[in-house]
């Protein structure tokens, strides 16, 4: 039996993108929730309850980036001229953010102030472009023999800016049940409420980008068994069994808003979890099996076999290392966090 080398590695590059998403979103959404809170003393807390991972979550995006490079070069090659300006606005996001999370702890009065906005705004830098990648991602890339053919702001449009703000929001969201999940007394209470609304935001929003992705693009309508061509057309057969996904994301939205109103700690953060995953899972039933919608697909774009096979045999060996080193932190630092202690003190 030979393995589909090809299949393998879009697998590991879906799985590393969602796990970066998810990893690094909580992160960003607590640098997004940063101008909220009260006092530096919460300020501190909230850098506190990342401060042992953030970094760490950011290896996701370097495996999903490289991997794309490098398995499936021609999709590299296609998407990133389409994508470049969020790319290097989200890059500049992740090194301003980096930057003050650092300088915030040493700095004293006027110093850590500054670098309190840096830190927030290239959290919401980076949320916000992002969005816009994956905006333009959905809204499909031009290509002609192979080679982008668009123009430099194709990704910029009302529809891309739509599903920026619901990134935004998502990743508040989860900021903010990582929160109530790590912190206590008047900052749990905080998140409490920032759960609340931010479960508002973001079901108006998640709507609001399902609707218009249906309307904007019939692909991806067709992928769903609706027509809106001529009225409205649903193909029962097609869109029963995908309705599963919605139903998942509006179970998590449902556990967010009862826990979160209870106050309970894990909880909303499993919810939130789930609203995730069925967006996400809802995105690939709208482009796969393309690396670059809609034109080319993940076997097109792969590297040769070997290529594939070398690199599988070391992605074999380190990818173990780095689930086991990621699950050992969260469980060394599994904890609560308060201004007595924390990763800096």
């Amino acid at each position: 039996m030979t393995l589909d080398l090809p299949l393998i590695w879009a697998g590991l590059i879906a799985v590393a993108v969602l796990l970066y998403v998810v990893l690094d979103g909580f992160d960003l959404g607590v640098g997004i929730l940063f101008p909220f809170a009260k006092t530096p003393g919460e300020r501190d807390v909230m850098m506190n309850t990342i401060a042992p991972v953030w970094d760490g979550n950011e290896t996701w995006l370097v495996l999903g980036g490289g991997g794309l490079l490098a398995a499936f070069p021609l999709a590299y090659s296609v998407l990133m001229p389409a994508l470049y300006l969020p790319v290097l606005l989200m890059l500049a996001g992740l090194i301003l953010r980096g930057v003050a999370f650092e300088f915030r702890f040493r700095a004293r009065n006027r110093g850590r102030k500054f670098w309190t906005q840096m830190f927030a705004g290239g959290s919401i830098l980076t949320a916000l472009a992002q969005g816009l990648i994956l905006g333009g991602f959905i809204q499909g890339v031009t290509v002609e023999n192979d080679r982008f053919a668009g123009g430099p702001f194709d990704w910029f449009t009302p529809y891309t800016l739509l599903v920026a703000a619901g990134l935004v929001a998502g990743y508040a969201l989860l900021g903010s049940t990582w929160l109530m999940m790590k912190t206590t007394d008047n900052l749990h209470g905080d998140a409490r409420r920032w759960t609340v609304w931010g479960a508002v935001g973001v079901t108006a929003l998640l709507a609001a980008v399902s609707v218009a992705t249906l309307v904007i693009h019939p692909r991806i309508a067709a992928r769903w068994g609706i027509d809106l061509s001529d009225g409205l057309a649903v193909s029962m057969p097609t869109l029963a069994p995908l309705l599963l996904i919605p139903v998942l994301g509006l179970i998590g939205l449902g556990i967010v808003f009862v826990m979160g109103r209870k106050g309970s700690h894990r909880w909303p953060f499993a919810g939130a979890l789930l609203v995730f995953l069925s967006g996400y899972l809802g995105l690939a039933v709208g482009f796969a099996p393309y690396v670059v919608p809609y034109a080319i697909d993940y076997r097109q774009a792969a590297a040769p076999d070997n290529a594939l096979g070398l690199m599988l045999v070391g992605t074999g060996i380190i990818l173990p290392l780095i689930l086991l080193y990621t699950a050992w932190v969260y469980y060394v630092f599994r904890g609560k966090i308060d201004e007595e202690a924390g990763y800096h003190h």
